[in-house]
């Protein structure tokens, strides 16, 4: 199977644990700041992986069970194509395309392919969601910031 760091020539011994920051509303500013402030003192900072989604539904639609299930498997066995996706959750190749498609769309997974005619395979790079859903409005309302 593929090894997850491949695409950035890592290998296993060099893959360090990767957590995507799922945020709903604003980016965290300050982490960039600080990784811009390390780049200007010339060090290396730790990659800082985010996604921002400013409508509710795109939230939710990566914390559905099949899209969950999906990049667990994607992160865990590094399957070789869509096909071999849908054999290790025991679904039909269709709906796993839809629902893998749709995780591209949101920016959680990308489709690799060794060239025309082979098989894409789906990747991430990431070991590990986590998500921030903030109760409270940047106005100090329980207020949904972009009206979902």
């Amino acid at each position: 199977m593929a090894n997850p760091g491949t695409e950035t020539g890592e290998t296993d011994d060099e893959h360090e644990h990767r957590v995507m920051h799922i945020r709903f509303g604003t980016g965290n500013t300050e982490r960039v700041e600080e990784t811009l402030a390390a780049l200007d003192r010339g060090e290396d900072p730790t990659p800082y992986l985010e996604r921002v989604y400013r409508d509710v539904t795109n939230l939710h639609r990566v914390t559905r069970p099949k899209n969950l299930e999906l990049l667990r498997i994607l992160a865990t066995e590094h399957p070789e194509s869509i096909r071999e996706t849908a054999r290790l959750v025991d679904r039909d190749v269709r709906q796993v395309h839809r629902n893998l498609e749709e995780l591209e769309s949101l920016d959680l997974i990308k489709f690799q392919s060794d060239g025309p005619g082979k098989p894409k395979r789906p990747l991430v790079w990431y070991d590990e969601i986590a998500v921030e859903l903030p109760l409270i409005s940047e106005d100090g309302t329980g207020e949904d910031r972009a009206k979902a």
